[in-house]
C-alpha cells in the first residue's frame, strides 16, 4: 500500500513540476515540499538509490561552487547525476531533485546523486537517504540567529558521522577535520602555502578553540580566514602532514596549479576557490574520473551564483563583492579582496539588519570579527557607510581599525538617492560594493534614473 501511495504521489509532484515550467516559476522545492507533506518517508521509496555513489556536501562556506564542480566534472565524464544544482539544500529540494529526475515508478535516472544540504538539515535528509559519502568543506560562524555558535553546528553534522560513512574534510580546518574521530574512512584535501597566504596575529582576528581540548589553535599561516596550516598548543591536534589531495605550485598570474599529477587552470582565481577545486578532484578520484579528466572539465566551468558582479554607472564600474553578511570569513576575504586593487578606489559599505525571520536584530559583532588592516593601505580615496540600521556601527568598525575618520562620509538611510549622490561626488571611476543581496537588487534596479 505505501508503494503505491509512492507512486500517486510522485505522479502529482511530477505534474506540479510540469506546471511551475509552464508558469515559468523556478520549482526547486514545491515538488518535494507537496510530496513529504503527503508522505513523510517519500524519499525512502525511490529505487537505483546506491549509497555508495551517494554524496552529500554540507559546510558554512563553499558548498554550492564544490557541488557544481563536482557534478560538472562528472558529467563532462560521461556519468549521469541526480543534484540540485539550484542551491535548494533542504529536504524539499532533495526531494524536488529525485522527483524531476526519476521515471514514473520511482527509479532515479543518476548513477551518482550529489547533493549539496544545510548544515542544520543534514540529520533529517540522512534518515531518508543514507549517503555512504560526506564532505565537511568548513565550520565557521554564520547566521547566529539561526546556528547560534559554529560549535552547535559542529554538534549537529557530528551525530550524522559514523563509522560505515566516508568522510571528505578541509585538512586545515580544524572543526572539520576534528570529525576523523568519528568516521570509518577520512579523506583529506589541503592547499599548499602559495603567494597569497599570510599570517596574522590583530586583536579583532577571528577566533576559535581546539574542537577536541578547548585550548587554543595557532595557525603557522593563512590561505582563507581561519583556514591554514595549524596546530592546538595544548593537545597537538594539527593539520596532516600528508594530505590525501593537495593543491601544490599555485600560479595566480597564469592563473594554474598542480594537484593529483595535473596541471589544472583555474576557472576562477580567487584563493578560496582552491579548496573548492581541491575537494572536487578528492571526491572525482574516489568515484574513478582523475585529476587530468578534471582538469579539463574545469575548462568550460561556470559557477552559477558568482561572488563578483561588474556594474557599468555613468563613468564609474562598480564592482558588487556578494558575501554572507553575518559569516566574518567570508566579510573578511572581501575586504582582502578589495585590498588587492591598488588603484584609487571608492569604497561603499552597508552592512544591514538582519531580516531572517521575527525578531530582526542589528547585532554587528561579525564586523568586529573581521581584520580591516588590509584596506588601510589599499589606496582608498574615500568610504561611504550607509544603512538606516548600523551605518555609524560600521563606520566606528573601521575607525577603531585605522581607518582615517575624514574619509568616511556615514549616510543612515537607505534610500539610492542618497547613496548615489554622495557617490556621484566623486571624481574616481573604481568602484567597490559591499551590502547584502537584497539592498543590491534594490540599486540595481533604480540605477537607470540615476544615469
Amino acid at each position: 500500500m505505501k508503494r503505491i501511495w509512492f507512486t500517486i504521489v510522485l505522479w502529482g509532484s511530477k505534474f506540479g513540476l510540469f506546471l511551475c515550467r509552464l508558469l515559468g516559476k523556478n520549482g526547486t522545492y514545491i515538488a518535494g515540499a507537496f510530496a513529504l507533506k503527503l508522505q513523510k518517508d517519500f524519499i525512502t521509496h525511490f529505487t537505483h538509490v546506491d549509497p555508495e555513489r551517494t554524496l552529500f556536501i554540507t559546510g558554512t562556506n563553499g558548498k554550492s561552487t564544490t557541488n557544481n564542480l563536482i557534478v560538472h566534472a562528472l558529467r563532462a565524464s560521461g556519468k549521469k547525476v541526480t543534484t540540485n544544482l539550484e542551491g535548494a539544500n533542504l529536504i524539499t529540494g532533495v526531494a524536488t531533485a529525485m522527483i524531476r529526475d526519476s521515471s514514473m515508478l520511482g527509479r532515479v535516472n543518476g548513477d551518482y546523486l550529489i547533493f549539496e544540504t544545510d548544515e542544520r538539515y543534514l540529520a533529517q535528509i540522512y534518515e531518508q537517504l543514507p549517503a555512504k559519502n560526506l564532505c565537511v568543506t568548513n565550520i565557521q560562524k554564520d547566521q547566529v540567529q539561526r546556528n547560534g555558535e559554529p560549535d552547535f553546528i559542529y554538534k549537529k553534522i557530528a551525530k550524522v558521522v559514523n563509522k560505515d560513512m566516508r568522510i571528505f574534510v578541509n585538512n586545515e580546518e580544524p572543526r572539520a577535520l576534528s570529525l576523523e574521530d568519528y568516521a570509518g574512512e577520512v579523506r583529506t584535501y589541503s592547499v599548499e602555502r602559495h603567494s597569497k597566504s599570510f599570517e596574522k596575529n590583530g586583536f579583532y582576528d577571528v577566533t576559535m578553540g581546539c574542537p577536541k581540548c578547548n585550548n587554543k589553535i595557532a595557525f603557522n599561516y593563512y590561505n582563507v580566514d581561519n583556514v591554514g596550516e595549524f596546530r592546538c598548543t595544548s593537545c597537538g591536534f594539527h593539520s596532516r602532514i600528508q594530505p590525501d589531495v593537495q593543491v601544490t605550485d599555485v600560479d595566480f598570474e597564469n592563473r594554474t596549479f598542480r594537484c593529483d599529477g595535473a596541471a589544472v587552470h583555474m576557472p576562477y582565481d580567487q584563493p578560496f576557490f582552491l579548496y573548492n577545486y581541491a575537494l572536487a578532484i578528492a571526491v572525482c578520484k574516489m568515484f574513478g574520473v582523475g585529476a587530468e579528466a578534471v582538469s579539463k572539465s574545469f575548462e568550460s566551468f561556470r559557477n552559477i551564483a558568482g561572488r563578483l558582479e561588474l556594474i557599468p554607472y555613468k563613468t564609474k564600474e562598480i564592482k558588487y563583492i556578494r558575501i554572507k553578511q553575518e559569516n566574518p570569513e567570508t566579510l573578511t576575504t572581501a575586504f582582502d579582496f578589495i585590498s588587492q586593487d591598488k588603484e584609487r578606489k571608492i569604497f561603499l559599505i552597508g552592512l544591514e539588519q538582519l531580516e531572517d525571520f521575527q525578531p530582526f536584530y542589528t547585532n554587528t559583532f561579525y564586523a568586529f570579527d573581521c581584520d580591516v588592516e588590509s584596506l588601510l593601505h589599499s589606496n582608498i580615496e574615500h568610504c561611504i557607510s550607509f544603512s538606516e540600521a548600523v551605518a555609524y556601527d560600521t563606520a566606528n568598525r573601521l575607525i577603531y581599525g585605522g581607518f582615517p575618520e575624514d574619509r568616511i562620509t556615514v549616510i543612515p538611510s537607505d534610500e539610492n538617492d542618497d547613496i548615489f549622490a554622495e557617490l556621484d561626488k566623486y571624481d574616481c571611476d573604481n568602484v567597490y560594493l559591499i551590502t547584502w543581496l537584497h539592498k543590491y537588487e534594490q540599486m540595481m534596479e533604480d540605477l537607470p534614473k540615476y544615469e
